[in-house]
């Protein structure tokens, strides 16, 4: 987890800010929300909502009530006490790529993701600091069953990593297995009602609509105490207008609306506002990755859920691109400035994403991570004003006409006073040369498959192991899929 102390930059003026909350609360009373769902549908009935079929329209006073109720920090607690990371506020945690069906390195080509790449995402991410959260479906291992497989998914977060992790939300059986698997881990689910244990992203179908497999699993989650990331799925052009403005405001309509539901089961259940917010190719159909809308979406979206005192998740090294080439990091990188800028607290796809969120990269994993070291170095080292970076006595010795390589505070600090690339290649053409003359993604190759022999397998008690392994063969057998 970083501190984030750079002043939040605002894109939109407070003017600018009411008016797309009142187009908001306008969307919400006179268009409303459709809810498949009877149990959701029924706690806003017997909240005085208007209901008519799957239909909710909500009084702007009661959402604002609700949205009131969720705190605006909350601490997220990892297997190892010293990974336990707080949301919200001046916080920023990163979690790797998440959804992807294809895995791609440079050796073996685009391919059908595996649950051994699963686990070496998994095994990625406990090796390299930059990286805080485990993530949740970081690709999808098409070489298990689809009923069970959230089982072995949610086991390998556990069993490979001790930093927090996410869980299953395709439905509410299987966001009822997570819980109980992180009951197994941290002593009851007692302890994680106490402390949220599970992180999970529930997309709204949007436009202005959650269907009923996200729903149950955002009911079972929020009965739990379990915090959950309120994300509307957003293609200006497609599934939100072309117009940024209304496409923010119908953005914030749909997250407020779960969040509300959320307080609804359980009041003072920490929430996350989401966004998941970019345009569509208007000549092609195809969604568009670190493009400039998607830089002032990501601003503009962190500064709406600020006004709301939410905590809040955007941006990531997003890009279209099929390889890890100059697109996908100038792309990434128009992303992951304004994510920094806009002081987002939850970072997801914040290493390995590709192709619009269908590839994930082992290549792009490690570039993506060289990005955020470097926003590491600027959000932790800063620019001193004392003694030492003012240097004045630097300058007193060199004086006109000098150089400052043999200069005293340059040998005190020559070591360690900028950063260094870990992958970026910085040495002169001929030395280049001699070393192969390596591109960023054959460096990239090479270091991942260094940093997996390296992995620093952080154990686990065998008990509760062996409990998690008896649960799993149980309710596989249940679903017959053992």
């Amino acid at each position: 987890m970083w501190k984030n102390r750079l002043q939040p930059y605002d894109l939109l003026s407070k003017d600018e800010v009411n008016t797309i909350h009142g187009q908001a609360m306008t969307i919400l009373e006179e268009i409303g929300i459709d809810f498949l769902h009877d149990g959701a549908r029924e706690l806003f009935q017997k909240s005085g909502m208007r209901i008519e079929d799957n239909r909710v329209r909500f009084e702007r006073a009661f959402v604002m009530e609700q949205v009131a109720k969720t705190p605006a920090t909350f601490e997220f607690q990892a297997r190892n006490s010293a990974h336990t990371v707080t949301l919200g506020g001046d916080n920023v945690v990163t979690a790797p790529v998440y959804g992807p069906p294809f895995v791609t390195d440079l050796e073996r080509g685009r391919r059908g993701a595996t649950l051994e790449d699963f686990s070496n995402f998994d095994k990625l991410s406990q090796a390299v600091d930059q990286i805080h959260c485990a993530g949740g479906t970081t690709v999808e291992p098409e070489d298990l069953p689809l009923g069970s497989r959230h089982l072995d998914m949610v086991y390998s977060h556990i069993r490979w990593t001790d930093k927090p992790f996410m869980g299953s939300v395709i439905s509410t059986e299987n966001a009822r297995d997570t819980i109980e698997m992180a009951s197994i881990v941290f002593g009851g689910r007692d302890k994680i009602e106490k402390t949220p244990a599970v992180l999970s992203l529930i997309n709204v179908n949007s436009p202005l609509r959650y269907d009923d497999r996200m729903l149950g699993a955002l009911m079972e989650y929020s009965a739990a105490g379990q915090p959950v990331i309120v994300t509307p799925f957003l293609m200006a052009g497609a599934m939100s207008p072309m117009g940024l403005a209304g496409t923010v405001a119908q953005q914030t309509a749909e997250a407020l609306a779960g969040i509300a539901l959320v307080q609804l089961i359980r009041p003072g259940t920490p929430s996350v506002y989401g966004s998941f917010l970019t345009n569509t190719d208007m000549q092609s159909g195809s969604p568009a990755f670190g493009t400039p809308e998607s830089a002032m979406g990501i601003l503009a979206s962190a500064q709406m859920a600020r006004h709301y005192k939410l905590p809040f998740r955007g941006g990531g090294a997003l890009t279209s691109s099929k390889a890890p080439d100059a697109q996908a990091a100038y792309e990434s990188m128009m992303c992951m400035w304004p994510t920094i800028l806009g002081r987002v607290n939850f970072v997801l796809h914040a290493a390995g994403w590709l192709e619009s969120a269908l590839l994930a990269s082992y290549e792009k994993f490690i570039i993506d991570v060289e990005q955020l070291r470097m926003f590491e170095w600027i959000l932790g080292h800063g620019l001193p004003v004392d003694d030492e970076g003012l240097a004045m006595d630097a300058l007193r010795e060199v004086g006109p006409g000098g150089h400052f390589l043999g200069a005293e505070h340059t040998l005190r600090n020559y070591r360690t006073g900028f950063y260094r690339p870990w992958i970026s290649s910085t040495e002169n053409y001929d030395r280049w040369q001699r070393f192969g003359a390596r591109t960023a993604d054959v460096v990239a190759a090479e270091r991942w498959k260094q940093v997996l022999a390296e992995y620093p397998d952080p154990g686990i008690d065998p008990a509760i192991d062996q409990e998690l392994k008896e649960f799993i063969a149980k309710r596989k057998r249940e679903l017959g899929d053992d």
